[in-house]
């Protein structure tokens, strides 16, 4: 004689609907989670090592300390989904697991953003210093801290409740979360286009090494992987959910890892390898004078490539050095 339905056992409660990724087990996901571990581990020690060095002798480019913090986030979601694999049923660490992979790559959005803003700043100086585009910019920060902090608590939400208006409340404020963080996804490259689109400024700047095209090339490329990222993973949420006993191919680990973790260590190697603690560098005190332009103790103004120029007018060509 068959039992009848047991309540499920919680809170909290498990996700009666397949997940991004699905169950990790430990013959597939360890080996592959361990990789992904050591790679972010990897660039947690190159990023610090490079922002030491480089304060060594005052040259400070605080984003390689971002990049490190993401790595480091990543280390832990990579342990966490580790831990997941050998407690399968322990919903608590699947919780802390699902939230560490929705709240780290936003570090990355946040840094390609400020990349952005630096070479419309460069390029279009009479736009990018404006107090209103500084504003703008600080409310879009905030924003973004606010709509991942909501996600995450959704998230906790759902775990401890049973109620089917409740958990529907917490999805359509999930969505509306994701949503904007897809919509500021996009604003770095759209900000870029318009920085290379409009005509170029009479008084252009040049900060950093290599030239202004060096620069767009390698943040376009960082950029378009992010929204890969991002449209994935909103495009997912927007989709009705689904049993775990039937997930969508979008659930499997496959997309997991390849639009995930994989699109996530490419971005980090191409900002390490393009060394962008010298092409994206800046005079320090730069957000003060509301300059790419340094002053010396002379009265010469120069950007941060050394390049000189007489009387504080910006350069009037880029110099691409090495």
């Amino acid at each position: 004689m068959s039992q009848p339905n047991m309540p499920p056992q919680g809170p909290p409660y498990a996700p009666p609907t397949a997940t991004l990724g699905g169950l990790p087990t430990l013959s597939v996901d360890v080996p592959i989670t361990a990789v992904f571990l050591v790679l972010y581990l990897t660039g947690a020690v190159t990023n610090f090592a490079l922002l030491k060095a480089n304060l060594k002798r005052d040259h400070r480019f605080l984003i390689s300390w971002a990049l490190g913090g993401f790595c480091m986030s990543r280390v832990v979601t990579c342990t966490m989904r580790i831990v997941w694999a050998t407690k399968p049923t322990n919903v608590s660490v699947a919780l802390t697991a699902q939230i560490l992979t929705n709240a780290g790559v936003l570090i990355v959005y946040v840094v390609n953003m400020l990349l952005a803003q630096r070479i419309l700043r460069a390029r279009q100086p009479a736009l990018g210093w404006t107090r209103t585009f500084h504003w703008i910019c600080v409310a879009l920060y905030t924003v973004i801290g606010l709509a991942i902090s909501l996600v995450i608590s959704m998230i906790v939400v759902s775990a401890y409740t049973l109620n089917p208006y409740t958990l529907q409340i917490a999805r359509d404020a999930e969505l509306t979360a994701l949503t904007y963080i897809t919509v500021f996804a996009f604003l770095a490259p759209a900000i870029l286009l318009v920085s290379l689109l409009l005509p170029v400024s009479p008084e252009p700047t040049h900060f950093g090494r290599r030239s202004m095209q060096h620069k767009a090339i390698v943040l376009g490329v960082s950029t378009a992987l992010q929204l890969v990222i991002a449209c994935f993973r909103v495009g997912t949420t927007w989709q009705a959910p689904r049993p775990k006993t039937d997930p969508a191919w979008y659930d499997s680990r496959a997309a997991f890892y390849c639009l995930g973790f994989v699109v996530e260590v490419l971005i980090l190697l191409l900002l390490t390898v393009a060394r962008i603690d010298q092409t994206f560098h800046v005079p320090n005190g730069s957000s003060n004078r509301r300059s790419y332009v340094e002053e010396t103790e002379e009265g010469v103004s120069r950007s941060s490539s050394g390049t000189e120029s007489g009387g504080g007018e910006g350069a009037e060509k880029e110099k691409e050095t090495c």
